[in-house]
């Protein structure tokens, strides 16, 4: 790997402003000749615990025991390695830094990214003019502008327009010095059926996507109309470019996110620039709703609190649960933007007065606890028992997650407002884990004990084992019941129905009662076939989540990549058993 030479790294060091660097992301007060203090932006506090020693050029917090360097700071706050924590300082202070001898190998990849970075830029440049200077890219100007986008929104983010003819980007680089293998590399051509080249983007609106210091990457890119197939085109998937990886508007979004200790997060490319533009500059784009786990480790990394502003169709909603399945574990404020319904962002800054309206719902945001709640009381029935039975079912691991709290009391009085039932006896119902079992109708009289969300979710893969044998003994047969269940009553359920022939009497009475509940369970209306994959996955993502937590540092990295594969599965799963319980029944 390429390394700085030493001198290179001290001038870096001494051109560093450290009070200037720490700013950005927590506001220093002065507490003596040689010291500033502030908010630790590592942990949450609620007094100053943070200083920054200017002239040693060093900061720690008593509070977490967080310390450093420049070089340091910059490596926690930006999720950098030491090499780009050094770059990034040195071009934010204007330092120009040498490189020791490096392995030929190593020099060589270097430089072709860099070609590729360089090439990337060149073509941004080529499409923000001609978006602006071309005759056949007006009918692209009018449809920004008619957007309420302003030209300089469009400047900043550079916005171009890919031209239609096929080889315009592939000549100009070609007469650049860049080779066909370089311009294919950087995602800018196509090969045809019959062998020859032409470029990928072709008529289209090109929003260029950056990594965190504004380098290209990569494009997305609008079709105006039909005629070019699919509304948008992406970047292919390279050394350079991954899509999972980018939030688009990052690099313009950081500082203002670090300075308001919340980033907005929207779906689309116009909706960043439309925020942007209503003076709303911490917001960032997801790109579709699949948010990856690289992405929730970048929105981490530039605010402590991420505010959801998807749309509020269907597709949005369950874009903002899957983001909560993704951000679990992780120290990350999720709140939720209540948009009108059929608006989006973009939308209403569109309208008169819509920037004003805009910044007081996103100061109106809920947390996503909140929204959950609001979500099931909305879309379930609570006209009758049943219905009713079902919402609390459904809520009942959200509120198990929730600590005692006026938040939690504030909820509960919600539902129970909305079913008309007396909070007692909702927050009683909210605690089961499940309907009662014999053992429980015994002691009925006493309050019973809440269960954990895992643990809930466990005797739900059972209940959908015992609905639907044909596929749970499979299932069943191929677990390790030791790793893939946390708890001792349902790993032992599990195994009486894995290894116990159907009718067989069981002795234990604790056992017998949660297997009793658990076929009651299988009975329910909601239980369907399309959904037991979406249980069997949910189950995996339990055990891959704590062996995760259990690994040592090294182990992590395949562990998060098997997570990611494991909630893509779940999501195409989930998306299968819904399009199943939409169709009519035979």
């Amino acid at each position: 790997m390429a390394r700085f030479t030493r001198s290179s790294v001290e001038a870096v060091r001494d051109a560093v402003d450290m009070v200037d660097l720490v700013s950005a992301r927590t506001e220093l007060k002065r507490a003596g000749a040689r010291s500033y203090v502030g908010i630790c932006p590592f942990h949450e506090e609620r007094s100053p615990s943070f200083s920054v020693e200017p002239v040693e050029k060093l900061y720690h917090c008593f509070g977490c025991q967080a310390g450093g360097d420049a070089f340091r700071f910059v490596q926690e706050t930006e999720g950098v390695g030491f090499s780009e924590a050094v770059e990034l300082l040195a071009q934010r202070y204007g330092v120009q830094i040498e490189m020791e001898e490096e392995d030929p190998r190593e020099a060589q990849r270097r430089q072709a990214r860099g070609r590729l970075l360089e090439l990337l830029e060149r073509t941004a440049a080529f499409y923000v003019r001609y978006l602006w200077d071309s005759h056949e890219a007006e009918h692209a100007r009018e449809y920004l502008l008619g957007r309420g986008l302003q030209e300089a929104t469009l400047r900043e983010f550079r916005v171009g327009y890919a031209p239609d003819a096929w080889e315009k980007v592939l000549g100009a680089s070609r007469r650049n010095g860049f080779s066909a293998h370089e311009i294919h590399d950087a995602g800018l051509s196509v090969q045809g059926r019959n062998g020859g080249w032409y470029d990928r983007f072709r008529g289209r609106v090109t929003f260029p996507l950056c990594d965190p210091r504004g380098r290209v990457l990569g494009f997305g890119a609008r079709a105006l109309g039909d005629e070019h197939g699919a509304k948008y085109v992406n970047t292919p998937e390279s050394d350079v470019f991954h899509k999972g990886r980018v939030l688009f508007g990052a690099d313009l979004a950081r500082a203002s996110a670090a300075r308001a200790g919340r980033v907005i997060a929207v779906e689309g490319y116009t909706d960043v620039l439309a925020l942007h533009q209503a003076g709303l500059r911490n917001c960032v784009g997801i790109m579709g709703t699949a948010l990856t786990e690289e992405q929730v480790a970048e929105l981490s990394r530039l605010a402590p609190a991420v505010l959801l502003a998807l749309d509020s169709d269907s597709a949005g909603h369950e874009a903002m649960l899957r983001a909560a399945r993704v951000a679990e574990g992780r120290k990350l404020e999720l709140r939720v933007v209540p948009l009108p319904q059929g608006k989006d962002p973009a939308d209403l800054v569109a309208e008169q007065g819509g920037s004003a309206r805009l910044a007081e719902l996103v100061e109106e945001s809920v947390p996503f606890v909140r929204f959950r709640v609001e979500r099931a009381l909305a879309t379930g029935d609570l006209r009758g028992a049943e219905g009713k039975d079902r919402v609390i079912e459904q809520l009942r691991p959200v509120f198990a997650a929730v600590p005692p709290s006026v938040l939690r009391e504030e909820l509960l009085a919600l539902v129970a407002d909305r079913m008309s039932l007396a909070p007692e006896l909702l927050a009683s119902l909210l605690g089961r884990g499940g309907r009662l079992a014999v053992s429980e109708r015994r002691d009925a009289g006493r309050a019973p004990s809440r269960l954990p969300a895992q643990e809930l979710s466990e005797r739900e893969f059972l209940a959908y084992c015992i609905a639907f044998p044909e596929l749970g003994g499979p299932a069943l047969a191929e677990l390790d019941l030791e790793r893939d269940f946390v708890s001792e009553s349902a790993r032992r359920a599990a195994a009486w129905l894995r290894d116990q022939a159907d009718g067989e009497t069981v002795d234990d009475p604790e056992l017998g009662g949660l297997l009793t509940a658990l076929r009651v369970q299988a009975g329910a209306a909601r239980i369907t076939r399309g959904k037991f994959e979406v249980q069997r996955l949910q189950l995996a993502l339990g055990r891959v989540k704590r062996d995760i937590d259990a690994a040592p540092a090294g182990a992590k990295t395949a562990l998060a990549k098997r997570r990611e594969e494991l909630h893509r599965a779940y999501d195409q799963a989930m998306d299968r058993a819904l399009e199943l319980d939409r169709l009519p029944a035979e």
